[in-house]
């Protein structure tokens, strides 16, 4: 677990996090068993989160604020649970926090294919079509970095900021298995891309309104993408090398330095700015 055994070319180092996650399968000791003693016990991970005043058993969106300052240290401590936390009382607010992962080429597909139809039927070439959409796809990379870096990974500390980052997406990080809400509900998603339509619109200046539609299409794609990749990244099995990369990347994240590897579909950003991991693992 820990690397050390050098003689073996299958060996790999484990962080903090995945001693930490192994403690919660345990059962209890052979001595205690043969001592009669009870080993239901809760296991360590889950009695260190007593010393905040958050409780797992109960509904966390509005918990979380309570914690202040120590919010950041209790949000980057990963925990792996049977069953997917609570976030609401309401079971129609927690109806909407849940997001299968079909739905997001269901719910986005259709309209990357109207907006692509919008852009042609706006006088943008078939032939042009690729170049824009290619072009859109790979800003969408950028926007995936910088939101993921500078939003996603904001220091809160305050009730309200430290509710609203949980919410969005330090949940996630607190329970990086937690299958039901991987990929992005379509309204906290609509209103993101509604932000970065009103923000991109000086593009319309330089390269008119079809390309931007076109581009637009090809950015949505490739949310698209990102939201299925980051899902396979979490749930999947990797079949060959990038796969395997971009898994043991991403989960580096998660379980050993969350201030790197913050690309999903491409860490080309990562290299740019300088938060492509140091270290090196085996998968």
């Amino acid at each position: 677990m820990r690397g050390d055994e050098v003689a073996s070319s299958e060996s790999h180092s484990h962080s903090k996090h995945a001693f930490r996650t192994l403690q919660q399968f345990r059962i209890g000791r052979v001595s205690d068993y043969n001592r009669g003693e009870d080993m239901s016990e809760s296991t360590r991970p889950r009695r260190e989160e007593r010393k905040y005043v958050v409780d797992l058993d109960k509904p966390l969106v509005f918990q979380v604020g309570k914690l202040g300052a120590e919010y950041d240290q209790w949000v980057h401590n990963p925990i792996v649970q049977k069953d997917p936390p609570r976030f609401f009382e309401s079971d129609v607010a927690e109806f909407f926090t849940k997001t299968a992962c079909w739905a997001i080429p269901a719910v986005w597909g259709p309209v990357v294919m109207c907006l692509a139809v919008a852009a042609h039927k706006d006088g943008l070439q078939l032939s042009a079509a690729p170049f824009f959409m290619a072009s859109g796809a790979f800003v969408w990379t950028l926007i995936e970095y910088i939101l993921h870096r500078y939003l996603f990974h904001m220091k809160t500390s305050g009730y309200w900021t430290n509710t609203l980052h949980y919410f969005l997406h330090g949940f996630h990080h607190k329970h990086p298995m937690d299958g039901t809400r991987l990929v992005f509900p379509p309204v906290i998603a609509g209103i993101i891309l509604v932000a970065i339509w009103f923000v991109t619109e000086p593009l319309v200046i330089f390269l008119g309104r079809p390309a931007k539609l076109s581009m637009f299409s090809g950015g949505l794609l490739m949310y698209i993408a990102y939201d299925l990749t980051h899902y396979f990244l979490h749930f999947g099995t990797p079949t060959n090398e990038m796969s395997r990369k971009l898994k043991r990347l991403h989960f580096d994240h998660h379980f050993k330095d969350q201030s790197t590897s913050f690309g999903v579909t491409t860490h080309f950003w990562d290299k740019v700015f300088d938060t492509f991991p140091s270290f090196q693992t085996r998968f």
